[in-house]
């Protein structure tokens, strides 16, 4: 594995793509309401990367993929291909986002609530973002990955949630995947040492029941086999000299 050191400009290239990519989710949220389509969703995004932010959309064509944005409704786990079928009240989606500015990639997803939701499926969405957030105070000069991944598996077990093994967060940077592969369980201690420049993705999936996946014949969109409900939430991640920096934060996290 060979995990690439940023120096000061690639960081601060990798701030501004990150922000960008905070800044498409708080756009597209007050269009994530009953009725409207997830190829709506997509084209705002696209329009929004493209005119406004003089950007580009990562997944636009990246291996296949048809879409500027992955939309993963309920069941879905993740890479979900916008589509002409209308979001319904009750339902849950993640909205993952990557820009390219200046060769540099920004990574990130939220999970949105499409009106009124249930209160399992609200508890999921909350205990996911913990595991997210878990996993990110774990990030500091000789930490190990390992670390990272057994405080997710541990809180989703604690609250009897499957974690998905096949996808896992990755290096980011000139390369939308780059080396390492952060995984979401694992052991503390076990696996490569963090070191201070090292970016990467930490992007938890929680399912309600159990881990099992298949992919659809898109090749794109990973559903659970037991069609139980999974939420994702992403950040891109800077490790800093003593802890880490979130590039990909929004307002509302500040």
């Amino acid at each position: 594995m060979s995990i690439t050191i940023k120096n000061e400009s690639e960081i601060s290239k990798m701030r501004i793509a990150g922000k960008l990519a905070a800044d498409v989710l708080e756009m597209i949220e007050p269009f994530v309401v009953p009725g409207v389509t997830t190829n709506e969703l997509d084209q705002l995004c696209h329009d929004f990367i493209v005119n406004e932010q003089q950007a580009i959309p990562a997944p636009l064509n990246y291996r296949g993929f048809p879409k500027s944005i992955c939309t993963s409704v309920n069941h879905t786990i993740c890479h979900g291909i916008p589509n002409e079928k209308r979001l319904k009240k009750g339902d849950i989606v993640n909205i993952d986002i990557t820009v390219i500015k200046d060769e540099y990639h920004g990574d990130t997803s939220k999970m949105f609530g499409v009106g009124q939701i249930s209160p399992y499926a609200k508890r999921l969405i909350d205990i996911t973002q913990e595991s997210l957030f878990l996993g990110i105070e774990q990030v500091k000069p000789g930490a190990t990955f390992g670390d990272i991944g057994h405080v997710i598996q541990k809180l989703a077990e604690s609250n009897r949630y499957s974690v998905v093994r096949e996808f896992c967060g990755h290096g980011i940077g000139k390369k939308f995947h780059e080396d390492p592969h952060v995984m979401h369980f694992g052991k503390a201690g076990e696996g490569e040492t963090i070191e201070a420049g090292m970016i990467f993705t930490i992007e938890p999936m929680l399912n309600i029941g159990k881990r099992q996946m298949k992919v659809l014949k898109d090749g794109w969109t990973a559903v659970t086999k037991d069609r139980s409900l999974s939420a994702q939430w992403e950040h891109t991640i800077l490790v800093t000299d003593d802890g880490h920096e979130v590039l990909t934060l929004r307002q509302e996290e500040m």
